[in-house]
């Protein structure tokens, strides 16, 4: 069975580009718009990975990992952030939160499916 992955941005093109790229290497992809459909999503159907945005309306890429962290069932899922941020106080915060891992866009997608297999195979 294919795994699944939840991809949370709030730019309609970066979860195309996302979704497809996973799709097309065989991943199935749930999308959420914000943080708060992430949780929704997260809750709904149950995946074997994270990637969220940082800035998005309403609930943040930090908030979104803090508050999955906190459901027993995605206390150990890999949470990759996916964000134009790069400083290394945000990396640090994405950490101290429980992020598995960073990547700054725009992505590489085969950067993206190497990460991802690293993370979840």
């Amino acid at each position: 069975m294919a795994k699944k992955i939840l991809a949370v941005d709030d730019s309609a093109s970066i979860r195309q580009m996302v979704s497809f790229t996973l799709r097309s290497a065989g991943y199935e992809v749930v999308e959420a718009v914000d943080g708060n459909a992430g949780v929704t999503q997260a809750k709904t159907a149950q995946v074997d990975l994270v990637l969220t945005d940082q800035n998005m309306p309403g609930m943040d890429g930090l908030t979104l990992i803090r508050t999955l962290r906190g459901l027993p069932q995605y206390a150990t899922t890999p949470i990759l952030m996916l964000t134009t941020e790069s400083s290394d106080a945000m990396k640090q915060q994405g950490r101290a939160v429980g992020a598995t891992g960073w990547l700054v866009k725009p992505f590489d997608p085969q950067k993206l499916l190497e990460v991802v297999r690293k993370v979840i195979g």
